[in-house]
C-alpha cells in the first residue's frame, strides 16, 4: 500500500495523487539542527491532485517541509522528526491555512518505529510495518485507478491511511506526520530504544514543538487532529486521552521537549488496539469459541480463565452503554455490542446495496433477517459469519512471549517481557520469575488511554472522538473501542463511532466524513468538506 513519490498515479482508498516540486523551492530543509524553532520560510512549493471521495479532482498547491526534528536532544533524528505540508492554492483559489485545522497524521503500525526522515511530499510517512507513500525513488505504480471498491481494507498493517491526509489537504488543513521509535529499534550495546513509552513520549514532544512554534508553523495550533490505525489508532486514542498529564513530564524533559501544552483537540482512532493488559480477557470473551484459521480451537481452559478476568474488569469499570442502554457487564456486552453497533452496520450496508445486490447478500447470509429497512441477528450467528479468530490465546502477552506487544514491553537488552500477571505465572520460555518485573504497572499506565479516563480522570483531555472499527475485524476484541467510547459517552465527551460492516483490519472506508467532521468540530470551513462526505459501511 502506497502512494508513489515518482511520476504517475496510485490509488489509495479511493484517493488519487500525483504530485511534483514546482521551481519555487528552498535549500535544505527547515530549522538547524538542535533548534526548536519553526522556519516558516524553509520550504518547498508542491503540486497536487487529489481526487475525493465523490470523484472530484482538485488541484492543490501547498508548502511542504521536509523532516524537523522536533526535541532538542533526540535518541534518534531518524524517527524524532516531523513533516508539514499546508496549502495555499485549492481550485485556482488562493487559501490562508493560518487559522486551518491541524491534522497530525501518525503511520505507526504495530508499535513498529515510524519515520518521516526521507518522506518528499505530504503522506510521506510510512511504519515499518508498511502504509504511508513509497519511499523517494520508488518504482511508480502500474494503477491508474482513481476509486478502487469503496469496502476495501485499505490499509491492512496499520498506519494512518493516506486517504485522511490528502483529503485533509484539499479541504483547505494543514496536514502534519510525526515518526516516533518503535519497539524494534536496538543500539549498538544491543538495548531496545523504542519500546514502551517511547512511542507516545515522542508524539507528546511533536505536539509541544507545535505549540510552541504557534504563529511561524501554519495552522491552529489550538485545533490539532490526532489520526491513526491499529497501534496508531491506540496512540491516537492515547494522545487524545492522556493531554498534559503529568506522568509522561520525566521523560519529555529527557529528550528536551518544547516547554509547552501537549493536549490536542480532538481524536481520530481506527481500530485502537489499546488496554492491553485487560486485551486478552477481551479477545476470549469476545471470540473465544471461534476457531483458529487452521480448524482448530485454542486451549478453552486458558481461554476460560481470561474471560473470568474480562467479566471481573468490566463488573468494576462500571460503564453504561450509549443512548440509555444501560450498565454493561460481561453478560449483556453481546446485546449491546448487537443492538448498538452490529445491526446498524449491517444495516446500513444492505441500505446502500441495490435490490438485487441486497437480495443475493441475504440469500448467501440467511442468519439476517431483513424487514422493513432494519437488519437483525444474534450474536452467536454473528460469529459465525466472522469465522476464523486470527490470533491464539493470549493473543497479547503470550506464553511463549511470541507476540508484538511482548516486545512493546521489552527494556535494556530484553527483547520481550511480560505485561500481565498471568502471562507471567504461565511462562513457557523458563523464566526464572513467575512475576512481572516492577517497572511494568508505571510502563501500562503510561500506554493505556483507560487509565487516563477511569484511574486519573484527565480533564485536559480531548473532548471529540472519532473512532471506528471493521465488524470482521478480529485483531483486537469490539470490546476495546466500545468501551472506550463508553468511558468517553459518560464523561460527556462528543463521540462518534461505528463499526464497518464485514470491514477487517484498518478499513478506513468513510474518509471524507471524517473529514467533514473535523470542519464540524472546530467549525472551520465547513462548507469546504460539505462535497466530500464517503460512504458509510
Amino acid at each position: 500500500m502506497g502512494i508513489g513519490a515518482t511520476a504517475g498515479v496510485a490509488a489509495v482508498g479511493g484517493i488519487a495523487l500525483s504530485a511534483q516540486a514546482s521551481s519555487d523551492s528552498s535549500s535544505g530543509s527547515a530549522g538547524a539542527a538542535g533548534s526548536l524553532a519553526f522556519d516558516p520560510d524553509g520550504f518547498s512549493k508542491l503540486t497536487t491532485t487529489v481526487t475525493d471521495t465523490a470523484g472530484t479532482e482538485h488541484n492543490v498547491t501547498y508548502h511542504f517541509w521536509k523532516a524537523i526534528t522536533y526535541v532538542a536532544n533526540p535518541v534518534d533524528e531518524t524517527y524524532q522528526s516531523l513533516i508539514v505540508s499546508a496549502p495555499v492554492e485549492i481550485d485556482g483559489t488562493a487559501v490562508d491555512p493560518t487559522n486551518a485545522p491541524i491534522l497530525l497524521a501518525n503511520s505507526i503500525g504495530g508499535y513498529m518505529p515510524s519515520s518521516v526522515a526521507d518522506a518528499t511530499e505530504v503522506g510521506g510517512g510510512g511504519s515499518a510495518m508498511g502504509g504511508g507513500a513509497a519511499p523517494s525513488g520508488a518504482a511508480p505504480s502500474s494503477s491508474t485507478s482513481a476509486a478502487p471498491n469503496a469496502n476495501a481494507n485499505t490499509n491492512a498493517t496499520g498506519g494512518a491511511t493516506a486517504s485522511n491526509q490528502l483529503l485533509a489537504l484539499a479541504a483547505g488543513y494543514v496536514v502534519i506526520e510525526p515518526g516516533a521509535r518503535g519497539r524494534t529499534l536496538k543500539n549498538s550495546d544491543s538495548e531496545y530504544y523504542g519500546t514502551a513509552p517511547a512511542a507516545i513520549v515522542d508524539l507528546k514532544a511533536a505536539v509541544r514543538y507545535i505549540k510552541a512554534n504557534k504563529g511561524l508553523i501554519p495552522g491552529d495550533v489550538d485545533k490539532i487532529v490526532s489520526a491513526g490505525t491499529s497501534a496508531g489508532g491506540a496512540l491516537s486514542s492515547l494522545l487524545g486521552a492522556s493531554g498534559d498529564s503529568p506522568i509522561y513530564e520525566k521523560y519529555l524533559k529527557e529528550l528536551g521537549a518544547a516547554d509547552a501544552s501537549d493536549a490536542i483537540f480532538a481524536v481520530g482512532a481506527w481500530c485502537p488496539i489499546t488496554d492491553l493488559e485487560h486485551a486478552d480477557g477481551a479477545y476470549e470473551w469476545n471470540w473465544g469459541t471461534n476457531d483458529l484459521s487452521r480448524g482448530k480451537q485454542v486451549d478453552q481452559t486458558v481461554s476460560k480463565q481470561l474471560k473470568a478476568q474480562f467479566a471481573e474488569y468490566q463488573a468494576g469499570l462500571k460503564l453504561r452503554g450509549l443512548d440509555g442502554f444501560g450498565p454493561l457487564n460481561a453478560r449483556n456486552y453481546d446485546d449491546y455490542l448487537v443492538e448498538q453497533y452490529l445491526q446498524p452496520s449491517a444495516t446500513t450496508y444492505l441500505a446502500g446495496l441495490s435490490d438485487a445486490d441486497r437480495a443475493t447478500y441475504l440469500a448467501a447470509n440467511t442468519f439476517i433477517t431483513w424487514s422493513a429497512g432494519q437488519a437483525t441477528f444474534g450474536w452467536d450467528d454473528f460469529l459465525t459469519h466472522v469465522g476464523a479468530r486470527k490470533k491464539d490465546t493470549p493473543a497479547f502477552d503470550a506464553f511463549d512471549l511470541s507476540a508484538g506487544e511482548n516486545n512493546e514491553f521489552g527494556a535494556g537488552t530484553t527483547e520481550n517481557r511480560h505485561f500481565t500477571a498471568f502471562g507471567a505465572k504461565n511462562d513457557t520460555t523458563g523464566l526464572s520469575s513467575k512475576r512481572v518485573a516492577a517497572d511494568i504497572p508505571e510502563k501500562l499506565n503510561l500506554m493505556n488511554p483507560m487509565y487516563h479516563l477511569v484511574e486519573k480522570v484527565n480533564d485536559r483531555r480531548s473532548k471529540h472522538w472519532w473512532i471506528r472499527l471493521g465488524t470482521s475485524d478480529s485483531d483486537t476484541s469490539h470490546v476495546i473501542s466500545a468501551n472506550l467510547a463508553a468511558r468517553l459517552d459518560n464523561l460527556g465527551d462528543d463521540v462518534n463511532h461505528l463499526y464497518y460492516w464485514d470491514q477487517g483490519h484498518g478499513a478506513n472506508t468513510d474518509p471524507g466524513d471524517f473529514i467533514t467532521w473535523i470542519a464540524d468540530v472546530t467549525s472551520f470551513g465547513k462548507e469546504k468538506g460539505a462535497d466530500k462526505k464517503g460512504k458509510r459501511n
